[in-house]
């Protein structure tokens, strides 16, 4: 086998065993999961601050070590019925485009580790809201799971001002 041929094989043999990470949590009766290397830290629900004339999925602020942390309920701004908060809940502290959120959600549940072969694409079928936050699909142990695109969670503060 000559040298090309080698580091081509090689190569590929990188690409398929590529490995992601993801955090994975309940809403509901539902699954989801989102990027691990998005994630600061996982604690317990905080009760919040409420802040005036904010979107219905911002649920408010809390003070986490002295910075404030604006908490978005997760099921409202997939387009579910809004979390009624309590002890139970947990709050995902990410990072989103530069930006350090709490993201509300039912229980976490554990980190899932698989290759880019396993994550399926958002069905056709799918709606608007849908395609906007879910970026694809992982069907494994009989369990389907929304991977969440994080990006799109936060409004574009831009498209709101005009």
């Amino acid at each position: 086998m000559d040298a090309f041929t080698e580091a081509a094989r090689d190569k590929k043999s990188a690409q398929e065993t590529a490995a992601a990470e993801f955090l994975t949590f309940a809403l509901g009766d539902e699954e989801y999961g989102v990027d691990i290397l998005k994630v600061q830290e996982i604690r317990g629900y905080d009760a919040v601050t409420r802040i005036p004339d904010t979107p219905d999925f911002i649920k408010g602020v809390i003070n986490l070590r002295g910075a404030v942390l604006p908490i978005v309920d997760l099921a409202s701004r997939l387009g579910f019925e809004s979390t009624e908060a309590s002890d139970r809940n947990v709050i995902i502290v990410a990072d989103i485009g530069g930006q350090v959120v709490g993201l509300l959600v039912d229980a976490v549940s554990d980190i899932l580790t698989v290759t880019d072969d396993v994550i399926q694409p958002t069905p056709d079928v799918a709606s608007d809201t849908a395609k906007t936050f879910v970026r694809g699909l992982i069907a494994m142990d009989g369990r389907m799971i929304s991977l969440i695109g994080l990006e799109r969670v936060l409004p574009d503060v831009e498209l709101e001002a005009a």
